[in-house]
Order: C-alpha cells, then structure tokens, then sequence
C-alpha cells in the first residue's frame, strides 16, 4: 500500500490544493490513501475551506481512504478555547456552519496505525514501548513537546507526525522539508506560514520505504544529516 501524507495546513487552502494536485490522481488508485495529521485550522486566511474540502475529499473517496487526524489547534476549537479563525490575536467572524466543523472536528481520531508506521499529529509515549497505544495520553497524541529523536525502543516501529516544524527540529530555520532523523520518526511540518509549501510525505508499506513527493518526481528520504551533507 501506498500512504500520502501531509500535515499542519493551518488554513491555506490555496497551498493545500497546490499538495494536494501531487496526490488526487493515486487516490483513484487501488491500496492508497492519504492521511492529514491534522492543524487544519488558525494562523492561514481559510480554516473552513480546509475542513470543506477535507470533507468533501471523504465524501467521495470515503474515510477508509481519506483518513484526518486531530491536532491540537483543531483540539482548541473543539475545546471552545478559541475560534475556527483565531489568527494571531484576532478573532474572526462566527460562521453559521460552524457547528457543523467543530462537530466533525470532535469525532477525528488522534492516531491512525498503517503496517509498522504510526501516524500521529504530535507523537506518542515512547518510554512504553509496545503499550503505547494504552500509555499515550490524549494530550501527547495532540501536543507532545519536545518532539523526540532516535530509536523508539521496544517497538519496532516509525513515527510520522507534524506539530513542531522541521526548520525547528533541524535547527535550521531556512528548512522546510521533511525532516528523517535516520532511526525511528519523519516530521512534516514544512511551516506553511512561512515557507509557502506543504510537504508531501509517501510510505511504502509493502518495501517499508519513506519517499518525498514533489513536483519533479519522487525522492527517498536521506536522513537529515547525510542530506545536508550532500
């Protein structure tokens, strides 16, 4: 099977569809699908055209094949701490389909597990090994931080998760790219706010390979350190 993946959209419709253009065509194939780890809402000008589309993605394709995962900034307007739109400091305008969001928010899953890859928003609880499932806390599914590295030990498992963004994993700022640390996780978070780009991540679960898909074709992943050393 073959697994895309993209995360933390924040509201920028215009650079999700610009993803998501890499990926619609394999989802008309057999043994795909596409995975959101969610952050659909906040910072971007159009949480709600995220979630639309999003929801009409699973109306057609069907939400075994289109799979969308909560993040923490979903979780806050789930939670009533801030609006679909909240930006910064300011508060946007109710919409009368709000309800309607915030109640499709509320039934997302926090994790989603394909072959031997965990896909998750923030991350789990390492330290239980094969108990993550029952040791994980709501709130590291949704907001683990620091975002660890290194081997998982116990499990003989990969993690995908976005929340913290790769150019601040790497210690790069200027990185926007997925970020492998050569053992156990891939981050995705490009930090679309800032880099204008989502990443598109690919997971071969029958070779159990990690690829990044672009416009110019599809690259395994190096870890980040044999990357920048090229």
């Amino acid at each position: 099977m073959k697994i895309y993946c993209m995360s933390d959209i924040h509201g920028y419709l215009e650079e999700f569809e610009e993803a998501l253009s890499m990926v619609l065509e394999h989802l008309e194939e057999e043994d795909t699908k596409l995975i959101l780890l969610g952050d659909y809402v906040h910072r971007g000008p159009d949480g709600r055209g995220v979630m639309e589309r999003i929801m009409e993605l699973q109306y057609r394709c069907g939400q075994e094949k289109v799979i969308a995962l909560l993040g923490n900034h979903d979780e806050w307007v789930v939670e009533g701490v801030s609006s679909i739109d909240y930006m910064n400091d300011m508060i946007g305008e109710e919409s009368e389909d709000d309800d309607r969001y915030i109640k499709w928010l509320s039934l997302l899953p926090k994790y989603h597990v394909e072959g031997n890859t965990i896909f998750v928003h923030a991350g789990i609880d390492e330290d239980a090994g094969d108990l993550w499932e029952w040791a994980t806390g709501d709130d590291i599914f949704t907001m683990k931080y620091p975002p660890e590295t290194g081997r998982i030990h116990g499990i003989d498992m990969k993690v995908v998760a976005g929340h913290v963004g790769t150019g601040v994993i790497s210690g790069d700022p200027g990185y926007h790219d997925i970020y492998y640390d050569g053992e156990s996780h891939y981050y995705i978070d490009g930090m679309v706010f800032q880099s204008g780009v989502i990443p598109v991540l690919m997971v071969d679960t029958e070779t159990d390979k990690y690829y990044q898909v672009c416009k110019d074709g599809v690259w395994l992943i190096l870890p980040y350190d044999e990357w920048v050393g090229r």
